[in-house]
């Protein structure tokens, strides 16, 4: 009886390593908000989640993978699945999508690691690959989706490339982002939305 007593009350080693993996993100993200990515460390997250630096490498290969996994984690919380609006009306619906993207860019959370993030991909092959993999690459496809539906419910020309359309809603809204010109507000987002339309919309729809 004791020894069943003692193996009940043991700890249960998945729910300590998804506690220091919650721990180990939150100290991710508050670092980078706070010091910025260039002074982060794999030091001063393990500090701050109160774990050894070969737990996170355990997990993480660098810091990169950290501040994305983070940022993931922080995005996901906020905004839940990437289903786009579809309402049937195909303005209104690229007005919600656009709106809450600028909304997104202008928080000044996601803005810093946001611009974290951009950096890095540029110089780590294996964190624009996990990049590509679990967030550009499926947003762009429920996208492509989207679109495909209006084409279809006559709401785009029948020739409207699916590709190019998906590049001219998000383009615009990201280079102004990157470059900080001009504003980033709702009604920079209903004209992309109103230059997309006229370029591949139809007389009905």
């Amino acid at each position: 009886m004791a020894a069943v007593a003692r193996q009940q009350n043991a700890p249960d080693p998945s729910r300590r390593n998804e506690q220091s993996r919650t721990a180990i993100l939150t100290a991710a993200g508050e670092l980078v908000a706070e010091i910025g990515f260039g002074k982060l460390t794999i030091e001063k997250i393990a500090a701050r989640a109160g774990v050894g630096k070969q737990t996170i490498y355990r997990w993480w290969p660098s810091k990169g993978a950290v501040v994305f996994d983070s940022f993931l984690a922080a995005n996901e919380n906020a905004s839940g699945s990437l289903a786009l609006p579809d309402t049937g009306d195909l303005t209104e619906d690229l007005r919600t999508l656009l709106r809450g993207t600028v909304l997104e860019l202008a928080d000044p959370a996601f803005n810093r690691t946001g611009r974290a993030l951009a950096a890095e991909v540029l110089t780590d092959p294996d964190l624009l690959r996990e990049y590509r993999e679990r967030l550009l690459d499926p947003l762009l496809e429920v996208t492509r989706d989207r679109l495909r539906a209006a084409r279809e419910a006559g709401q785009l020309r029948a020739d409207a490339d699916l590709d190019l359309a998906v590049e001219l809603l998000y383009g615009p809204l990201y280079y102004r982002w990157l470059h900080g010109l001009g504003s980033l507000d709702a009604d920079y987002a209903d004209q992309v939305a109103a230059a997309l339309l006229s370029a591949f919309g139809t007389t009905g729809g």
